[in-house]
């Protein structure tokens, strides 16, 4: 019996190194991407993370595949995919989701501006500078404790930090007025100052959890980690790399890489508790994606060394495409949570596909790609 489990660990080890070996193709990536997308858009109102209902269109949820749809309609063969994400945006005359401070309600944003800069319609951002613009006038006094009165109507929460700088960074880039990044920065920086764990380099996912252990290691949600890794790039390719906000997020960003090249698993996912992996071994593919995205976007733009980087890229990016079953569907991604929990092969998210195609648009470009 020993042996036999013996021999079955060590076919799983070499199936894994070989995997890992074989190059990455970049035909083939934009294959898998594209089979991952068009499961997606066909299966878009199915039922998600226990809901009786799917996702409202511009949910959060939805917002973040958004984000990564976007990334891969401008590398599709055709405007298909431009034209679903138009679609959404015109029957719901490119408004925000119902919350006016909500960060998570924000995220659509992202997708709107990038149509506008398609497209160069202006109602297409009218109803977003609207929005901001009484944000600024009438901003959130609130406490960034949790469970405070209104506490998040300032982002007190790290997976705030993906949903909506991303939209002030693009609408300062379109409009030019730096009033947009200004207030950007304030509310970042308070919460970075607030949430950021200096000694580990990574984010809680709010204060609840500061002072917590789990199996004795602190408690790092990998998803909520990965939320913030994806965004601060989605914020720095708005920015002028020689300016000061630029540099504020370079800085934790390369503190974040070099974190997490040292916690991904040996399988090339990152455990759903990030210090944890010894008590969480199943997969998780949505913070793997944004991690395997961000890593491949410092690596094409000269930030982070290939040579040291290159391989976690790799790996991560072979584990996520072997999640993906023979119908397209991204599988093990996490449910809607807010802490490390359980996944499955036969379950699937939509952020989860938004954070593989944001992968893939990077890995693609590293590999060759044009």
């Amino acid at each position: 019996m020993k042996i036999a489990k013996t021999i079955v660990v060590l076919t799983v080890f070499v199936m894994t190194y070989l995997s890992h070996a074989q190059e990455i193709k970049p035909a083939e990536v934009k294959n898998i991407m594209a089979q991952v997308a068009d499961w997606q858009i066909a299966h878009f109102t199915d039922l998600y993370s226990g809901y009786e209902e799917p996702h409202h269109p511009l949910d959060w949820t939805n917002g973040a595949l958004y984000v990564g749809m976007v990334k891969w309609a401008a590398m599709a063969d055709n405007d298909k995919y431009y034209n679903w994400l138009f679609d959404i945006g015109e029957k719901y005359e490119w408004k925000l989701h119902f919350r006016k401070y909500f960060a998570d309600d924000h995220t659509v944003g992202q997708m709107y501006l990038e149509l506008y800069r398609k497209y160069q319609d202006p109602k297409m951002i009218e109803p977003t500078k609207e929005q901001f613009n009484f944000i600024m006038l009438h901003p959130a006094k609130t406490s960034l404790q949790w469970k405070t009165p209104y506490h998040q109507d300032r982002w007190n929460w790290c997976d705030a930090l993906f949903m909506a700088p991303p939209v002030w960074a693009k609408l300062y880039k379109i409009t030019g007025e730096q009033k947009y990044l200004d207030f950007m920065m304030a509310e970042y920086k308070a919460t970075t100052d607030f949430l950021f764990d200096k000694k580990e380099s990574l984010y809680y996912r709010d204060e609840s959890y500061m002072g917590k252990l789990d199996n004795g290691t602190k408690i790092f949600w990998s998803r909520g980690n990965g939320w913030v890794f994806a965004g601060l790039t989605n914020i720095m390719d708005e920015l002028n790399p020689g300016s000061k906000e630029y540099k504020y997020f370079l800085d934790l960003y390369k503190k974040m890489a070099k974190k997490l090249l040292e916690i991904q698993t040996p399988a090339g996912h990152w455990a759903m508790s990030l210090l944890g992996q010894d008590f969480y071994s199943t997969p998780e593919t949505s913070g793997s994606s944004f991690y395997t995205y961000g890593l491949a976007w410092g690596i094409n733009r000269g930030i982070l060394d290939k040579a040291t980087y290159g391989a976690a890229v790799k790996k991560g990016w072979k584990a996520m495409v072997s999640y993906v079953t023979k119908e397209g569907m991204l599988g093990y991604v996490q449910p809607i949570g807010a802490a490390p929990g359980k996944a499955w092969a036969d379950k699937s998210e939509v952020y989860g596909t938004g954070a593989f195609l944001s992968a893939g648009s990077e890995v693609y470009k590293l590999y060759g790609g044009k």
